[in-house]
């Protein structure tokens, strides 16, 4: 089994002077970033690896989620991810080694959503439902696959684990 967790970068900033590329989080996303590696933490969900994009607020999220893991945890900055449609996304998965079982990876909308989609088969459906209505910054979803290694990920073959955002976690309306 692989678990797969995609995890929407956390709310940024559009300060002036600043490229799309280099905006960092917001107050907001620094209280919701911290939030949900508190989360994966006591939820058992610690990653073998994180694939990060390279963009400023990916980078700062993945700093604050994993800050609070309590042990370190390997991560690559990817360029591949930052904007990318779901296809790439899905290649840079591919391209991990079949030693790690549970991959992290912090990406961007619409590229996170569209890969979700396009990778649940079957789960929670009441999940999969709130997922559709909306994939705030900072929302994480949870897949699992019947795999022996990450190319053997297909369309519509994971099982849906669950769908978290900080609302769910009683951290304010999600954006």
């Amino acid at each position: 089994m692989r678990r797969l967790m995609l995890l929407r970068h956390a709310k940024s900033d559009w300060p002036n002077g600043y490229s799309d590329f280099e905006r960092p989080l917001a107050p907001r996303g620094r209280l919701a970033a911290p939030l949900m590696g508190r989360y994966l933490k006591a939820e058992g969900l610690l990653p073998d690896l994180a694939i990060v994009s390279a963009a400023r607020r990916t980078s700062e999220t993945w700093d604050l989620v994993s800050a609070e893991f309590g042990e370190v945890v390997p991560h690559s900055l990817d360029p591949r991810i930052y904007e990318a449609p779901f296809e790439t996304i899905v290649a840079a998965i591919r391209d991990v080694g079949p030693a790690v079982r549970t991959l992290l990876v912090i990406g961007h909308n619409p590229g996170m959503e569209e890969l979700a989609e396009a990778l649940i088969g079957f789960g929670d459906r009441f999940a999969a439902q709130r997922m559709k209505a909306k994939y705030p910054t900072a929302g994480l979803c949870v897949l699992d696959f019947d795999i022996e290694d990450w190319s053997g990920m297909a369309e519509r073959g994971a099982r849906l684990d669950r769908f978290v955002t900080p609302a769910s976690l009683g951290s304010g309306p999600d954006e």
